[in-house]
């Protein structure tokens, strides 16, 4: 805690290696998420188009859209530290 007092860069680097952790595990998570959802409209479309057309058909179910990110979602945010 004394170094860490005695030197204040030194606890501001260990937060900016933390911050960029988060951002990094955020970012996977997101591509998880994103993933995941992908994935299970893909079995819904596939089983309402082959097994079922019929009694889908019948019961009102649709295709469902795949998702897709906005193109200023695809740019890196950019974080302002101040310096």
């Amino acid at each position: 805690m004394f170094i860490t007092e005695q030197f204040p860069q030194l606890k501001s680097d260990q937060q900016f290696l933390r911050l960029q952790d988060e951002l990094a595990g955020t970012e996977n998570r997101l591509a998880v998420a994103r993933r995941d959802y992908n994935n299970s409209v893909n079995d819904c479309n596939t089983t309402r188009q082959t097994s079922a057309i019929l009694v889908a058909s019948l019961a009102g179910f649709q295709d469902k859209p795949f998702f897709k990110a906005k193109e200023t979602a695809q740019r890196v945010p950019r974080v302002d530290f101040g310096y």
